[in-house]
């Protein structure tokens, strides 16, 4: 079947920011993974248009003035810079593949695309150890690559309160919230986790809330991953169009060193795999995205080399599609 938007060319995007993670790294995922195509003997990079996003990592050297949103101030200007990109990619007829560091810029690539598709109702498929849904208002750390989904879905979650950002925290994030179109880009009931496996009770609160699907491992394991990529479209049936998000922290702890929060009990190299390429198929797909390799914990590059795996895998179905 063809694709519900036919989209000419793919072209990467590459983020390389890392100003939202705990943990320093993320940054270097994208050349890490360009190391392991060369290592795997892949001509992959030169077959594709690549664009960069120009970061703001050097903010990392100043400290941080909002610790219930750390560096909010640089991740706004993130997600600005990566909706624009995404947006015109997308306006230009071609299927914008991101490549990025920490996850907050997510964000930033779901306000492009619906800056692009303002009339059509947008689901979300996020393969990730974490639900990624908390606010300045309820995050545990203060790391805002825990709050890209709670930016589009334009939520603070006051229910479950515990922080009380500054005026100028809230100021910020209110901006953040009304990047690309002023409204919430997602409906949270739009919304489908897979292998969401280390989540915190005021994002328990909020899958429940909203009628939340979380495939989890076992489930996977138990059905397969061609039914469990069907069941998560079929989620999102009333859907126009989907973006799928994989974040390499997806995979098993074993597997997903080179990553800032690994957690066991994850998805093995070969069901992630099979999981993308399975969700690649579906022609309402318009955005394609991996995140969070860190080769900095990872001395022999075994996660960018697995990862790399996944994207040309993932990247050959896509062309045929």
């Amino acid at each position: 079947m063809d694709r519900i938007l036919p989209l000419k060319d793919i072209k990467i995007i590459e983020v390389k920011s890392e100003i939202a993670a705990g943990t320093r790294g993320a940054s270097l995922g994208i050349d890490a993974l360009k190391v392991a195509s060369l290592d795997l003997e892949s001509d992959y990079f030169a077959n594709y248009d690549s664009e960069e996003v120009e970061n703001v990592n050097d903010i990392l050297f100043d400290g941080f003035e909002h610790p219930h949103a750390k560096f909010i101030d640089g991740v706004y200007t993130m997600e600005s810079r990566v909706c624009d990109k995404v947006y015109e990619t997308l306006n230009g007829g071609d299927f914008p593949l991101v490549l990025a560091g920490d996850h907050s810029t997510a964000a930033g690539t779901i306000c492009g695309i619906k800056k692009a598709y303002p009339d059509k109702r947008l689901g979300v498929i996020w393969i990730d150890a974490h639900a990624d849904l908390h606010t300045p208002y309820t995050t545990p750390s203060g790391n805002m690559h825990g709050m890209p989904l709670a930016m589009v879905g334009g939520i603070d979650n006051m229910d479950c309160k515990i922080n009380d950002p500054k005026p100028e925290t809230v100021e910020l994030w209110e901006k953040i919230k009304n990047v690309g179109i002023e409204e919430p880009k997602i409906n949270l009931s739009d919304l489908v986790f897979i292998s969401a496996r280390d989540l915190e009770s005021p994002e328990e609160f909020l899958l429940k809330k909203y009628g939340i699907t979380n495939i989890t491992t076992d489930e996977v394991r138990a059905q397969g991953v061609d039914k469990t990529a069907s069941q998560a479209l079929d989620l999102l049936k009333d859907c126009d169009i989907v973006y799928v998000s994989f974040d390499v922290d997806s995979m098993d702890s074993g597997i997903s060193v080179g990553t800032g929060t690994p957690v066991p009990h994850g998805l093995t190299v070969e069901e992630a795999k099979a999981l993308n390429t399975a969700l690649i198929k579906e022609p309402k797909v318009v955005c394609w995205e991996m995140v969070e390799v860190n080769p900095t914990l990872d001395t022999e590059n075994r996660m960018a080399e697995n990862a790399f795996e996944i994207l040309e895998a993932t990247t050959k179905i896509l062309e045929n599609s």
